[in-house]
């Protein structure tokens, strides 16, 4: 009842804490937006002042710092709670799994594995000693990593028994036509299939820690490896999604062939250009993010996202469209995301900064336009030896991406065409 009536207190005081900020959030938005305001007037009034523009600028700086605090609190409070007792057998089976890795990751001692090998086929282990992680800890890094890395959050994941997904798709449509009742019925065309294939790159982390840390009885050997890995893999992922090469990592959105919307063929992924070099269009810069809004079909428009860094959201957060009406809008609620013409945007730190013929913003229906793969299993090998005093844990993960429906994403393009 104790340690209940802790964790109630925790859980409470994290709300109370995520609430506080939110409303701290909202605040400095207000405060943005009456500054921005004045600065616009200014501008109508050819007499911009600038210290009015440097005070836009803090603000807007000081926006993205306590929305950066906001998420990582949401991140702290989402994060699930690792273990638990239970009196069933599959759990029981799991709670021997869990102590045989401590013991593995402790000491050194893989015996654990073997008789529980004899009870549960489904744990295994690699002809080097590297021993699979159990599914509680895979599944917690699985769900940290959904919220760090947004691209993982937004897409399609499928989880793979082997080395390549490969997917057969249509390419065009059977040829139809409308005949009347006595017409004789020509044969139409056929749809072309073709397949996309998605294979698993090797992911890897190594944390390390000291004999004497693992020995202490009070370090969560499982939570400890979670928080470890995840920021390691998090980072890797959210880079490859993005720019991966698709020869040694999944293959990124941005690392395809682009081109004009008005020119696209499937294979590529259609822009929309900003009408400037290098930055937004001078005058109705939110046109162009219009058009981009409407660039995909309805069919992905109903589940699209922005895709973006935080620079360039901040830039767009000072547009307004024709009735003088922010376009952007900070969530309804704290864990709910900003909006853009009432599409969710998801920062993505890995996007490009506006420059010359970047492309730095994205949208579509990514669950339908992203695919990443995963290979079932994380692997754990022990390795004491490499770097004494510290004991290295080289841990690996097998994941794929690329693109599955080149219709279902649009790229902004910063360029005058």
């Amino acid at each position: 009842m104790q340690l209940e009536t802790k964790a109630l207190e925790t859980r409470d005081a994290s709300s109370r804490e995520i609430k506080e900020a939110f409303g701290e959030f909202l605040n400095a938005f207000e405060s943005f937006k009456e500054a921005n305001d004045e600065r616009l007037a200014q501008i109508e009034k050819r007499s911009a002042d600038a210290v009015t523009e440097e005070k836009v600028e803090r603000i807007n700086k000081a926006l993205e710092t306590q929305k950066r605090a906001l998420d990582e609190l949401m991140l702290s409070a989402a994060r699930p709670a690792l273990g638990g007792e239970s009196k069933t057998a599959n759990d029981r089976i799991a709670r021997e799994r869990k102590a045989a890795f401590d013991s593995y990751v402790r000491k050194g001692d893989a015996s654990g594995f073997h008789s529980l090998e004899v009870k549960a086929m489904s744990v295994g282990s690699n002809p080097d000693g590297g021993y699979v992680v159990p599914l509680e800890i895979a599944e917690t890094i699985d769900r940290i990593l959904a919220k760090v890395s947004p691209i993982r959050a937004l897409a399609t994941v499928r989880q793979i028994g082997g080395n390549v997904y490969r997917k057969p798709i249509s390419t065009n449509d059977p040829g139809t036509g409308w005949v009347a009742e006595t017409d004789a019925r020509p044969q139409t065309s056929t749809p072309n299939l073709s397949a996309l294939d998605f294979p698993a790159m090797e992911l890897y982390a190594m944390p390390a820690a000291t004999q004497t840390l693992l020995d202490d009885a009070q370090v969560d050997i499982e939570q400890w490896l979670a928080d470890e890995v995840q920021i390691v893999f998090a980072e890797q992922e959210g880079a490859a999604f993005i720019n991966g090469n698709g020869t040694t990592q999944p293959k990124g959105i941005l690392s395809y062939t682009n081109v004009a919307d008005g020119s696209w063929t499937w294979g590529n992924i259609g822009y929309i250009a900003s009408g400037a070099a290098g930055a937004f269009a001078g005058s109705n810069p939110s046109d162009q993010l219009l058009d981009l809004a409407y660039a995909p079909k309805q069919a992905y428009r109903a589940n699209a996202t922005w895709v973006m860094n935080r620079k360039v959201e901040a830039a767009i957060r000072k547009f307004k469209d024709t009735q003088g009406n922010y376009i952007w809008a900070p969530g309804l609620a704290a864990g709910q995301p900003a909006t853009l013409f009432g599409f969710p945007v998801a920062v993505a730190e890995d996007m490009p900064d506006i420059a010359a013929n970047s492309y730095s913003i994205a949208f579509g229906d990514f669950a339908r336009g992203y695919l990443v793969v995963d290979r079932v299993g994380i692997r754990v090998l022990r390795d004491p030896y490499s770097a004494k005093p510290y004991v290295l844990f080289y841990t690996t993960k097998r994941v794929g991406g690329g693109v599955q429906n080149f219709e279902a994403i649009k790229l902004m393009k910063f360029a005058v065409s």
